[in-house]
């Protein structure tokens, strides 16, 4: 019994001896391994982190020069659109990305022209939208400071037929006196000037000289004057200064964003062009119209024209149109017809002319533009001596009109007008060219 519990301690100690050994054998093996171990290559770590360093600082650029596209594109959007009169549009939002914070000084940051995600200033200019010109005033005014120097030249040609009685009927088959067949053809080419320059944004003065070129054919066959009569072809033309204009135009309205603009206007029209009571005249037969032998080039007549004028511009069409009144100032002529044996004129009194105009211009792309409009005038009858004189009727025309416009560059731009007469006493044809440069 005895020695059982003598071998039991002693198997005891031995256990106890043993694992002490293999802890302490653990320990000190442990530094052993750890000094074994590979060491990192920190060199091969800095070569890594300058890698992505300069991967962000690329993108950082990349992400700039996306934001200055996008600004340059914005720019050009609202300049489309402030051409068609529409509101600008809400710019893009900035797609913010932070850079590296240790590597900020690596990145290119270019300043652009506008920032990216803020609203553009409120722009200044408050005129009209620029359309095609199709009538004789312009819908867009000069801002101020601004000088216009306009070029221009326009042709028209004109047909006319009549038939002129001079007697009386017996029957209504059966005239006693002279009948007078008439066909004129009449081509007009007047080269002008015009000057115009803003006072302010919404004031504009305006300055036109014209010279002007006119040639007359008329065909003529006095049927009961000879038994065989033949046609006759009498030719007749005038060419020198015109009627010199004066003209303002004011914006009566500042309108919010939908609303028209509103532009009034006033012209004066001088008579230094030579007038209809200084050229030669020539009888054809007793009791038949007299011809002129030269063409005048004025109307012989101050004028005062006020009018008004509408532009709405809409998406992607504006719309315009106006009203006006010509005041033709009697004028005491006091003289007798070269060439015509009594026919002394006294006071003539030329009818006023009221006109009416609309239209719709429409933006192709950022250069040019197309417009169609429809002008009507109506003129009245003229008075010699406070009375009607007699043959003169009230008189109509009516145009049709089709224009187009070209920005050539920021400072010139080329026009052409298209017009159609729809009554007889319009011109069959007629067309306009316009070079307004802006200094």
């Amino acid at each position: 019994m005895k020695m059982t519990k003598k071998r039991t301690w002693v198997r005891a100690s031995l256990v106890v001896m043993l694992g002490a050994q293999a802890a302490h054998a653990q320990t000190v093996q442990q530094p052993r391994l750890a000094a074994a171990a590979p060491q990192p290559d920190l060199a091969q770590l800095r070569q890594q982190v300058a890698a992505q360093d300069l991967k962000l600082a690329q993108q950082q650029r990349q992400i700039d020069e996306s934001h200055r596209q996008l600004g340059a594109m914005q720019k050009q959007l609202e300049a489309m659109q402030s051409q068609l009169g529409t509101a600008p549009a809400k710019p893009a939002q900035a797609v913010n990305v932070a850079p590296s914070p240790t590597r900020v000084s690596q990145v290119d940051a270019r300043p652009t022209d506008q920032p990216v995600g803020q609203a553009p200033a409120p722009s200044e200019d408050t005129r009209p939208p620029e359309i095609a010109p199709l009538f004789e005033a312009p819908g867009v005014l000069s801002p101020r400071g601004r000088f216009t120097l306009e070029p221009s030249l326009q042709y028209s040609y004109s047909s006319s037929d009549r038939v002129s009685i001079v007697g009386y009927t017996i029957i209504p088959a059966l005239v006693i006196g002279l009948i007078d067949v008439r066909s004129v053809q009449r081509t007009t080419v007047v080269a002008g000037l015009t000057a115009r320059y803003g006072l302010t944004n919404r004031l504009e003065v305006e300055g036109r000289i014209p010279y002007v070129y006119r040639n007359d054919d008329t065909v003529s066959r006095p049927i009961n004057l000879e038994p065989s009569s033949a046609s006759r072809v009498f030719n007749a033309e005038g060419s020198g200064l015109g009627d010199i204009e004066l003209a303002g135009r004011y914006q009566i309205n500042l309108p919010k964003p939908g609303n028209p603009y509103f532009v009034g206007g006033l012209r004066l029209k001088t008579r230094t062009g030579e007038d209809p009571f200084e050229v030669d005249y020539l009888a054809a037969a007793p009791g038949l119209p007299t011809l002129q032998t030269s063409l005048p080039t004025g109307s012989g007549f101050y004028s005062l024209q006020p009018s008004l004028s509408m532009i709405y511009p809409t998406d992607p069409a504006v719309f315009f149109g106006g009203i006006n009144y010509q005041w033709n100032i009697k004028r005491d002529v006091n003289k007798s017809l070269k060439g015509v044996q009594s026919s002394f004129v006294g006071e003539v009194d030329p009818g006023d002319a009221i006109g009416i105009n609309f239209g719709m211009g429409l933006a192709l792309n950022e250069r040019s533009s197309f417009s169609i409009g429809y002008e009507h005038i109506w003129i009245g009858k003229t008075k010699t001596e406070g009375t009607v004189t007699e043959g003169t009727t009230n008189l109509q025309t009516a145009s049709l009109l089709l224009g187009y416009s070209y920005r050539l560059n920021k400072r010139a731009s080329l026009s052409l007008s298209i017009g159609a007469g729809l009554t007889n006493d319009s011109p069959d044809t007629q067309f306009t060219l316009r070079l307004p440069y802006t200094f």
